[in-house]
């Protein structure tokens, strides 16, 4: 078994080779055929496998990486675990050492898709980086036509504008406040409206009927004729004024029922 083998196999993954009777090439690579059933794991011999492991850890010295002996020591256990479950006979009773045995082949091969996807991954990586070297990045002026677009840039600024700048960095904030300006303020004031609607309607006299029209001629604002309807409604209730409309939507007319009330006493109740 050879390196022509593995399909796909991306060398610079591990530093790791063997050179059995029956596989020779990286160590990533006989975990590849083993998974891909290309290999029986009972015709490995995994002490040769271990010796050569051995004598390549010896060879790095101190710059072998602690990672790898672990990873290997780890893998190379699962495999005689695997081989030892795969020479003794079958046994109808499985006890509680089989099972372990099949959890232990359950991790190689997991562990064996997780080295085809590095591998995957590795080589993904590579065709990406030979796709980039034939990629070159277009090292030109901007053309005339395009720089006539941008805008004249005008700083406008000196070295005493700078100063400030720096210097209002230090400044101290002002505490904040709390705005109310844009708050609804009362433009119109009901009682004021409702003491100009009894002066009209006491100049009218008792029971002398006004129409809401006459009553609103002098309003500047429509803020005001609303005001003055509230004022109305509160004089209504009070009592004071009496209304009469002959049919929906249409003319309003007012009287004064003779009843004196203090139109601010009235009104301020709801529209202080």
């Amino acid at each position: 078994m050879t390196l022509a083998d593995g399909v796909g196999y991306q060398p610079e993954i591990t530093g790791f080779t063997l050179a059995l009777g029956n596989f020779e090439g990286p160590y990533d690579l006989l975990l590849n055929l083993i998974s891909a059933r290309k290999l029986d794991v009972t015709e490995v011999a995994l002490a040769e496998v271990t010796d050569e492991f051995i004598s390549y850890v010896r060879m790095l010295g101190d710059h072998a990486d602690l990672d790898e002996v672990t990873d290997f020591l780890v893998t190379a256990a699962t495999l005689l675990s695997l081989k030892a479950r795969r020479l003794l006979p079958n046994q109808e009773d499985e006890d509680a050492e089989d099972l372990e045995l099949l959890s232990s082949r359950d991790l190689l091969f997991a562990r064996l898709l997780q080295y085809r996807a590095y591998q995957e991954v590795a080589r993904q990586f590579a065709q990406w980086q030979l796709s980039a070297q034939r990629r070159y990045p277009r090292a030109v002026a901007m053309e005339e036509r395009y720089g006539e677009l941008l805008p004249p840039v005008s700083l406008g600024h000196t070295a005493d504008s700078f100063a400030q700048l720096a210097a209002s960095v230090f400044r101290p904030t002002p505490p904040e406040e709390v705005r109310v300006d844009h708050l609804h303020a009362q433009a119109v004031s009901v009682p004021e409206q409702a003491g100009r609607v009894l002066d009209q309607l006491k100049l009218a006299g008792a029971h002398s009927w006004l129409s809401f029209s006459t009553v609103t001629k002098d309003c500047a604002r429509s803020m005001e004729i609303v005001g003055r309807f509230l004022a109305i409604l509160e004089l209504y209730k009070a009592q004071a004024v009496d209304a009469r409309q002959e049919e929906s939507l249409g003319p309003l007319d007012l009287s004064w029922t003779g009843k004196d009330v203090d139109p601010a006493v009235v009104a301020a109740a709801n529209w202080s």
